[in-house]
């Protein structure tokens, strides 16, 4: 039975003990997703089930010998009928409510580690209105999508002790990006004053005094240490108590708390042995370490403040005839402004007057400007040269392609891979479970008739060495580093799971026009039929591809209209994919296509075949001219490999990455072209639907395949492919719906992404290895004694620091 046989789902992809499949039921419904999850994991036969709500995707590892395919499909499209069957398992409230799925990105002051997110995340996901909630504590953002509005999303963070703040423009991401270096500021304030009181503090610790007077000096400066600038820690993890909730916050306040309430008989005991130093000392190594934290994240997250920094902060407006400054959220569509030398350009918008050269590098990487004129496009964040002109506003704030690649970058390092998920389980079972050993290690320990003091410190290392952070912190700053600096070369990355598939690709695919080659063909021969009208027929061509958007028939249009042509009125067009476009012009049928498209329609060409062969062998694309059902004239039109496509596909071969190119262009021309770039396998004169089917044919031989086209004729293979990757220009980069935008369309970035995403993947692994395995180490030395509160705090900060640090790399590669 096949896929296309169910009635609720279809396969796109299929191996021996593996099947994709796409659900229309299950797109956008995480509901139904996790509850048809849930009902195949119980089957014996079914190893793993993958769901992606948003394609409604459905990747299902399975045993074939116990339960074949064609059974496996039937019980997915039973179960499918019975959850479309039944109602939505949500409160009645949620039920009748008509508000629309809204989404909000907002930022959050307040995070202080990993296990801040995952709490905020999982309240989030609590609440019946929210269907989708990630927070990356790196980026310090969230991205929240249901039917609650933002007042509702502000109010639920706040309830836990954090703050909300939205970013919706460019304008208030700005004033995020001020308030952080602000906080960095006071981070580092803090550090001082800790320090500074600190240090004598663990002096006379470390002196093994009983001098009351001496007791009373450590008292005076570790008091202030605590309540000062630990101040936060103590209040949050308060906070989360209240609400049942802890945090890393709880375990530092827990135990720093617990070495000074322990320390504070000893003011009057001399005998009782104190703990202030370590108080003193693990909030200062805990401050030490998030602020050198918080500056390397900053380091992270340069990629998107850059971008920001790009958005003007005023505008030049033309009001009543009168030039105004003002600032760029009182910029509305329909405004005329002025720009002038040097100036970066504010909105979105036409040129109706004046001309200059843009450097348009934001958007394609390449650092020659753009000449613009009246009727051009000028976007937002471009920098003005040396000319002035006026500009029609036609997008501002959150409409601009700028805020569209800041969004695109934000979704892609708020985005969470499937190994990260499995680093938030983890993370959610830790603090309570760090708890437990504690306790464990204090009871221990007193039963072993230790010192209490010494049972109290043995515990306190275990609670302060077992930091989350730089498990929650493995994944997101890798991502962000690594997608941020993608961005800066001009790769756009929409999510986690195609920087994750990028790395694993074993086959690229190509189209070829507008890919491999310039995508600016240009009509080279025109041969008419003797005793043909060529005025005439020029007129019928320019009409008939007037309304074609093929790269070919703008050439052919353009070409016509250059020789004088004036357009004929034609009806009845059709696009043809793979074979070129049927007209009626000035009241007779016309063909313009290859030779296949006259051969359906039983027109003869076998005389013009010898010269259509001639040109294809010079790598030319000889294009037929059929009217009233008899050939009129053959045309020849070249497009020249893109500068340095040789050099990229050279680069994916030392990769180890198969290349095949596939093109609807006749096999002469194809391999004329492969020949030039180094291409190993061409597949030619296919139709989208034959794209279609080489990439399901190579990933049914176990291959991960990557698609690389324009993004219109190649739409059907972008989506079946494991990673599809757009060439962009412009505004297609905040618009296109590939996986991944390649802007500019310099196809050595497809190289470059996929290096780019090896690399990434690389840091993650590294990052998670040592921070699993800091904590598989650490836990079971301070627990056995062999860490001291102080070490254990040094030795938690660094951790931490060193994942941000070893994702830094990804900027060095």
């Amino acid at each position: 039975m096949s896929g296309e046989a169910q009635r609720n789902c279809r396969v796109v992809h299929r191996l021996t003990r593996r099947v994709r499949l796409l659900a229309p039921p299950l797109v956008r419904n995480a509901e139904r997703c996790y509850i048809l999850e849930i009902l195949l994991r119980k089957r014996p036969e079914i190893s793993e089930v993958r769901a992606v709500p948003d394609i409604g995707s459905l990747a299902i590892h399975y045993d074939p010998r116990r339960l074949p395919e064609q059974r496996l499909l039937a019980i997915v499209d039973g179960l499918l009928d019975n959850l479309i069957a039944c109602p939505p398992a949500k409160p009645a409230a949620a039920v009748a409510d008509d508000t629309p799925l809204q989404e909000c990105s907002l930022a959050i002051e307040g995070m202080s580690c990993a296990s801040c997110a995952l709490l905020i995340e999982l309240s989030l996901r609590r609440d019946p209105r929210v269907q989708v909630a990630n927070v990356n504590f790196a980026a310090q953002t969230a991205l929240v999508r249901g039917t609650l509005g933002r007042d509702d999303v502000f109010a639920l963070i706040g309830r836990l002790g954090y703050r909300a703040q939205p970013i919706d423009t460019l304008a208030q991401r700005r004033l995020l990006v001020e308030r952080e270096k602000e906080q960095l500021a006071r981070a580092k304030k803090r550090v001082i004053v800790a320090a500074a009181l600190t240090a004598p503090v663990m002096l006379l610790g470390m002196a093994m005094h009983r001098s009351p007077a001496l007791r009373g000096l450590e008292f005076a400066l570790a008091t202030p240490v605590l309540f000062g600038p630990g101040r936060e820690i103590f209040a949050r993890a308060w906070q989360l108590a209240q609400q049942k909730s802890a945090n890393m916050d709880s375990l530092i306040a827990l135990g720093a708390g617990a070495a000074y309430l322990y320390s504070l008989p000893g003011l009057f005991r001399p005998q009782h042995h104190v703990y202030f130093e370590a108080a003193a000392g693990i909030v200062g190594f805990v401050l030490l370490g998030r602020f050198l934290e918080e500056r390397a994240k900053g380091q992270a997250s340069e990629a998107i403040r850059k971008l920001i920094e790009l958005q003007a902060e005023t505008a030049v407006v033309l009001r009543d005839g009168e030039e105004q400054v003002v600032p760029i959220d009182r910029v509305v569509v329909g405004d005329l402004l002025r720009l002038r030398p040097g100036d970066r350009i504010p909105a979105d918008g036409l040129l109706v007057c004046g001309s200059s050269a843009v450097d348009e590098a934001m958007l394609s990487g390449e650092s020659l400007p753009v000449s613009k004129k009246p009727g051009d496009t000028v976007h937002a964040g471009c920098l003005n040269g040396n000319g002035t002109f006026t500009l029609r506003v036609t997008a501002v704030g959150a409409n601009t392609v700028l805020a569209g690649i800041v969004r695109l970058v934000d979704h892609a390092q708020g985005s969470k891979l499937p190994v990260q998920k499995l680093a938030d389980r983890i993370s959610a079972r830790f603090v309570p479970a760090v708890g437990g050993i504690a306790a464990l290690t204090l009871g221990g320990w007193l039963l072993a008739r230790a010192h209490p003091a010494t049972a109290l410190a043995h515990a306190i290392a275990v609670l302060l060495i077992a930091c989350p952070c730089a498990l929650g912190l493995a994944t997101p700053t890798a991502i962000m580093v690594g997608t941020g600096e993608a961005a800066r070369r001009g790769i756009y990355i929409r999510n986690g799971e195609a920087l994750e598939t990028a790395s694993s690709l074993t086959t690229v695919v190509f189209d070829k026009t507008g890919t491999i080659t310039e995508g600016k063909p240009a009509v080279t021969d025109f041969i008419a039929v003797e005793g043909v009208d060529e005025a005439n027929l020029l007129a019928r061509l320019a009409g008939a591809e007037a309304g074609s958007e093929h790269f070919l028939a703008r050439a052919i249009a353009a070409w016509c209209l250059a020789r004088g042509a004036e357009p004929a009125a034609c009806s009845d067009f059709e696009a043809i994919p793979g074979r070129g476009v049927r007209a009626h012009c000035q009241g007779l049928p016309m063909l313009i296509g290859n030779a296949a498209l006259l051969d359906e329609a039983g027109v003869s060409c076998s005389a013009q075949q010898p010269q259509a062969a001639a040109f294809a062998e010079q790598g030319k694309t000889p294009v037929f001219v059929a009217v009233d059902g008899r050939i009129a004239a053959l045309l020849a039109i070249a497009d020249q490999p893109r500068q340095g496509a040789r050099e990229a596909i050279a680069s994916l071969r030392r990769l180890g990455i198969e290349t095949v190119m596939a093109t609807g262009d006749l096999a002469a021309v194809a391999q004329h072209i492969v020949r030039q770039v180094g291409i190993e396998r061409v597949i030619a004169r296919a139709t989208p639907a034959m794209k279609l089917e080489l990439i399901r044919e190579l990933q049914q031989q176990g291959k991960r395949v990557g698609m690389i086209g324009d993004g219109i004729n190649d739409a059907p293979a972008l989506t079946a492919a494991d990673v599809g990757l757009a060439i962009g220009g412009g505004a297609d980069i905040a618009l296109e719906a590939a996986d991944i935008t390649l802007a500019g369309g310099d196809i050595a970035r497809v190289a470059l992404t996929i290096q780019l995403s090896r690399q990434t993947m690389r840091i993650i692994r590294q990052n998670l290895f040592w921070a699993l395995g800091y904590n598989v180490v650490a836990i079971p030395i301070a627990a056995a004694g062999r860490l001291n509160p102080m070490v254990a705090s040094a030795a938690m900060a660094f951790s931490s620091v060193s994942v941000v640090a070893n994702s830094l790399r990804l900027q060095r590669g």
